[in-house]
């Protein structure tokens, strides 16, 4: 695996449904802004027009199996680091996303059981191997985080609380491994607070 190296700063943000990954997201977006930089604030999936065909798919979409899933998710993947996110690291700006491929690991490899290795290849071809700098884990037990959320479920927020457990071991499990591109916090923390802590870890990287 290889860290990208561009002008640019890649940044995702990963945990489950409800850790508070879009209200970080825009956080640190503002804060950039302020301090004089271009930000590209984008998720998975759905960064792009096609990335939105596929979000609804794959979370609204007629049942599909786990490899079709895994698959989908790809798809949006390479599409989406090839025609938005390498662009603006290459001109240097900060790519900020709300998931990465590491939830494809967490929730098609160990919460689907297809195999975190598997899908972690699949995903590194699909990008042509690019990682972010950073990749910050809002941790937060899958209870909690049902309660938070709104509106009704997607296919992913109904997988059952097996499910939500496994995919949180795995983001941690993920994290403690490679430690110098991760940085852990516990969600039920104040936004603000997470956000401080978040721009610290940015800042010794710009």
């Amino acid at each position: 695996m290889s860290h990208v190296t561009s002008p640019g700063l890649f940044v995702s943000l990963e945990g489950g449904d409800g850790a508070g990954k879009s209200t970080q997201a825009h956080k640190l977006r503002d804060w950039l802004v302020a301090a004089g930089r271009e930000v590209v604030l984008t998720r998975e999936p759905g960064g792009t027009q096609l990335g939105r065909t596929l979000r609804d798919a794959v979370l609204h979409g007629e049942d599909v199996d786990a490899r079709t899933e895994a698959l989908l998710y790809a798809t949006d993947r390479a599409h989406h680091v090839a025609s938005l996110v390498r662009p603006a690291l290459e001109r240097g700006a900060v790519v900020v996303t709300d998931r990465y491929l590491d939830s494809s690991v967490a929730y098609q490899g160990s919460g689907r059981d297809l195999g975190a290795d598997e899908v972690e290849r699949l995903s590194m071809w699909a990008t042509g191997g690019l990682l972010p700098a950073l990749t910050v884990l809002l941790d937060l037990d899958p209870v909690e985080g049902q309660r938070r959320l709104t509106g009704a479920p997607d296919r992913l927020e109904r997988a059952g609380d097996d499910f939500h457990r496994r995919t949180r071991q795995a983001f941690l499990d993920r994290a403690a491994a490679d430690p110098a591109r991760w940085l852990v916090l516990d969600a039920s923390r104040g936004p603000d607070e997470l956000a401080t802590a978040v721009r610290a870890r940015v800042e010794g990287l710009l």
